[in-house]
């Protein structure tokens, strides 16, 4: 059992970071947000502190359970029709003689009796009959209510052949068409009917010990804008990778969508529309709601519950994790994780590239919430390695928005998120010229705009470097900045290429390209349980940081020949532990931690607290 911590020690630990050496041994690298929120550091310990560590895993869905029997609880003991119908322990035509006639299902099933990888091995047979990705994006979500265990299972072992039905790409049609495809729930909706009573709404759920919530309120989903309420398939989806990819027990995820309305005519005409149909609420009646929830959370799960922030547009995502991030533990995946994975990508192409951070120039095409957070962390970075003044840093960085480039002539005019990118130059409009002014090494496309990076501007690049890296993030692969083939094609062979969503290998000049993809999956998964194992209650920059430089180190000598930066996916699990590793150990040097002592060896730590979905022997 996981020791609990007493909140004096707690405070004196937190007090005397300096007395421990930590003080010297890290910088406080807590950018744009201390300076947006008056110096506010997620060090500087706000509300009451977490107790615990960990959560008692009572389904026995870890590595350290598998060899545990377990009794199928329910409000009773789970048997019969029951047991048939519920997706944690349903095991389907895998009920053995003897659990059939213990648990009351003889009859209920054919006389077969199917091994789970017989099991598997017929369900990958029948999606692959499918020819319509949303088709087999369905057939795994009625798995998912079906038979949790065989989904995971059929997951983690075709992690890169399902990992685009269950997620990018295919789960932006499945949003775009969730009212026509929902069935069942599969998380919460608080919408603004429930205000003033969401505390009560998060009890309807059925599972008490919730460890991972991902919300959205689904006014950016990927790069397709306002879907509302039908955003829910992202939360879904990610929750889905937490468990396959990061080892998180699906028991304590929770998706949530807040729905506040939809700005989207087509929605609100829809007679499908399974949301509120009103324009988006904005001010002051939305601010209150997002603060009732938070509180909600923090009363029913605790200071510990991991609350990340999904596809929230740019206006909000910001101030969001900006006002909550030293009072509760808040992630945003689309600032903090795409940065986190883009960085890794960054320093794994050194080896390729030659040089170091510092020696490279970055140019931005797009300043949302996702280029902007990527910025971000190439000057934290930078700043770590070479000790250079932050603001010294981000002078590497340019960034092209909508106006064009982003410069200190228009810095009366911009968001509080670009000021910091706004230097000093002549005006600049069109991408191509900013590519010429800048003369950049690197390229990265986060405009959610598809086609932008033209031929032009490609070889423009590869004019200028004779190994351009250039990162085309925008999902869903419609929306790509460029595809592998013309980055290829039009570099003639030379381009380093990545992407959000994947690309086959394409064949140039007798050579075989294996682009990378710089999904988000890499890192929040492992992240997410970094956190969890050793009882983090906030998340600081360094994590990321940590993270980002694990993942970097995951890329072989083989992946740079095919021109990878970023490792397969078929190592995901492994990837993810080391991670988690990475992360909890800079978090345990943070002092941010509550699960004491520290364990020896966190990468098995991390290993033996992986969700496994084989399935359990029942007494």
């Amino acid at each position: 059992m996981p020791t609990k911590l007493d909140c004096s020690n707690y405070h004196f630990q937190i007090k005397n970071r300096k007395a421990l050496g930590l003080g010297q041994r890290r910088r406080v690298m807590e950018s744009t947000f201390k300076e947006i929120t008056n110096g506010d550091s997620v060090l500087d310990i706000k509300d009451k502190c977490g107790v615990g560590g960990g959560v008692e895993d009572m389904y026995g869905e870890d590595r350290a359970t598998e060899d545990q029997t377990i009794t199928p609880w329910t409000f009773s003991v789970a048997s019969g029709y029951s047991l048939l119908r519920d997706p944690h322990y349903n095991k389907g035509l895998a009920f053995t003689e003897a659990e059939r006639d213990a648990h009351y299902i003889r009859g209920l099933l054919p006389p077969a009796v199917s091994s789970q990888e017989l099991q598997e091995k017929k369900v990958m047979h029948n999606l692959r009959q499918y020819q319509v990705p949303l088709q087999r994006y369905m057939a795994m979500m009625d798995l998912q209510e079906r038979n949790e265990r065989l989904f995971y299972k059929l997951l983690i072992d075709n992690v890169e052949e399902l990992l685009p039905v269950v997620y990018t790409p295919t789960v932006g049609e499945a949003c775009q068409k969730y009212g026509s495809i929902f069935r069942r729930p599969q998380g919460l909706f608080i919408s603004l009917k429930e205000k003033g009573k969401i505390l009560e709404v998060l009890k309807n759920w059925p599972e008490k010990t919730i460890q991972v919530i991902v919300v959205t309120d689904g006014e950016r989903i990927l790069g397709l804008g306002d879907l509302g309420c039908q955003g829910m398939g992202i939360p879904v989806g990610k929750l889905s990778l937490y468990t396959s990819l990061g080892g998180v027990r699906p028991s304590v995820c929770l998706p949530i969508t807040i729905d506040v309305g939809t700005n989207n005519q087509k929605l609100l005409d829809d007679e499908f529309y399974i949301g509120l149909k009103q324009k988006r609420a904005t001010g002051q009646e939305y601010a209150e709601l997002l603060e009732e929830f938070m509180s909600a959370v923090k009363q029913n799960y605790g200071e510990k519950v991991l609350i990340q922030f999904e596809d929230f547009a740019n206006h909000n995502a910001f101030d969001l994790l900006a006002k909550y991030r030293t009072t509760h533990l808040v992630f945003n995946d689309d600032i903090q994780g795409t940065a986190s994975v883009v960085l890794a990508g960054l320093i794994a192409s050194l080896k390729l590239l030659g040089g170091t951070l510092a020696d490279h120039t970055f140019l931005f095409l797009g300043a949302g919430e996702a280029g902007t957070g990527i910025a971000e962390i190439i000057a934290l970075e930078i700043t770590k390695k070479t000790s250079v003044p932050l603001e010294k840093a981000r002078n590497k960085i340019w960034l092209v928005d909508s106006k064009g480039l982003i410069i200190s002539s228009r810095v009366e005019s911009l968001q509080h998120f670009k000021k910091p990118w706004a230097h000093e130059h002549e005006p600049v409009k069109e991408l191509l010229d900013a590519v010429k002014a800048i003369k950049p090494t690197v390229l990265i496309g986060t405009s959610g705009v598809g086609k932008t990076f033209t031929k032009e501007v490609v070889e423009a690049m590869a004019s200028l470097n004779p190994k351009p890296l250039i990162m085309a993030l925008s999902n869903p692969t419609s929306q790509a900045e460029c595809t592998a083939e013309e980055a290829y094609t039009w570099s003639k062979g030379h381009a380093i290429f990545s992407s959000g969503s994947p690309f086959d290998p394409f064949e140039f000049e007798g050579r075989t390209f294996v682009s990378g993809q710089a999904n988000n999956a890499y890192v929040f998964p492992g992240f997410g349980l970094g956190i969890i194992m050793s009882g983090t209650i906030r998340v600081h920059d360094d994590m990321l940081l940590a993270a980002s430089e694990a993942l970097a180190a995951e890329v072989t000598e083989e992946d740079y020949l095919k021109g990878r930066i970023y490792p397969p996916f078929t190592n995901i699990r492994k990837i993810s532990a080391n991670i988690a590793a990475a992360v909890a150990a800079k978090a345990y040097e943070l002092g941010l931690t509550t699960r004491l002592p520290r364990p020896n060896d966190l990468v098995k730590y991390a290993e033996s607290c992986m969700y496994t979905p084989v399935y359990r022997t029942y007494r």
